[in-house]
């Protein structure tokens, strides 16, 4: 790496993987990133039986409040994309993912899962917010928010403390370990921010905040520009 090219921006303090799309995350010390994203990473998707026709079928926080409680795991840990899935459940009962008992515990409108080697992802691959952001927004609300209300892949800690930072980053290529990542946009957002990750309630105050004071944007959206291998605690880097 050529010092010259790069400027050091902070540093990568969480890392979060969803094997199941709106289910909970896993916190990872470190992960393989591949065009696809991270890997393992929202491979599986359960999609609404009463959606006929839509862009959206996925089942998601949205329509199941306490889906983030069910907490998903890989049998096979080093190679996450071919591992058999499991899930536990809010009540401690435990099912692979195909199970249909699973599907309709979830969801008892009908449901159905589905494996996308590519991933389902809504825009990007790859998400990133930093914890600058999530305490100014925070600010304005006057009340505590969680960095996984915003279900991004990667937190970061800036070096400045400055609001919103990661919005001067679209359009440029970060390096994080030995992976670089283009910003492509900021991240647009909807009603799953209403939705505590906690507790399941919902406040329609943080998405109206998001919207009246950020253009209904908050954190970034990006995709893999080289694979390779992050880490918690890497440098990030913006390349120039």
């Amino acid at each position: 790496m050529n010092p010259n090219n790069y400027k050091l921006v902070g540093h990568l303090v969480k890392i979060y993987r969803y094997p199941v799309k709106s289910m909970a995350p896993e916190t990872l010390k470190a992960v393989d990133i591949s065009w696809f994203g991270l890997s393992g990473d929202r491979r599986w998707a359960f999609i609404r039986n009463d959606v006929i026709k839509s862009d959206f079928p996925w089942l998601t926080i949205r329509d199941v409040n306490n889906m983030n409680h069910f907490k998903p795991y890989f049998i096979n840990k080093t190679d996450p994309d071919k591992s058999d899935t499991m899930v536990k459940t809010p009540t401690g009962k435990i099912f692979d993912i195909t199970n249909p008992i699973l599907a309709n515990e979830l969801y008892p409108k009908g449901a159905r899962i589905i494996k996308q080697a590519r991933g389902v992802f809504d825009t990007f691959p790859l998400s990133l917010i930093t914890t600058q952001t999530v305490e100014s927004l925070a600010k304005s609300l006057k009340s505590d928010i969680t960095p996984e209300r915003f279900r991004p892949n990667f937190l970061v800690k800036t070096l400045k403390n400055e609001p919103y930072p990661e919005d001067k980053w679209v359009g440029k290529t970060l390096l994080i370990g030995n992976m670089r990542m283009r910003i492509d946009k900021r991240d647009g957002r909807c009603a799953v921010i209403t939705i505590d990750p906690i507790t399941s309630e919902k406040n329609s105050e943080v998405l109206k905040q998001v919207y009246k004071n950020r253009e209904g944007c908050l954190g970034i959206y990006g995709s893999t520009v080289t694979p390779g291998k992050v880490s918690i605690y890497d440098e990030v880097y913006i390349e120039y």
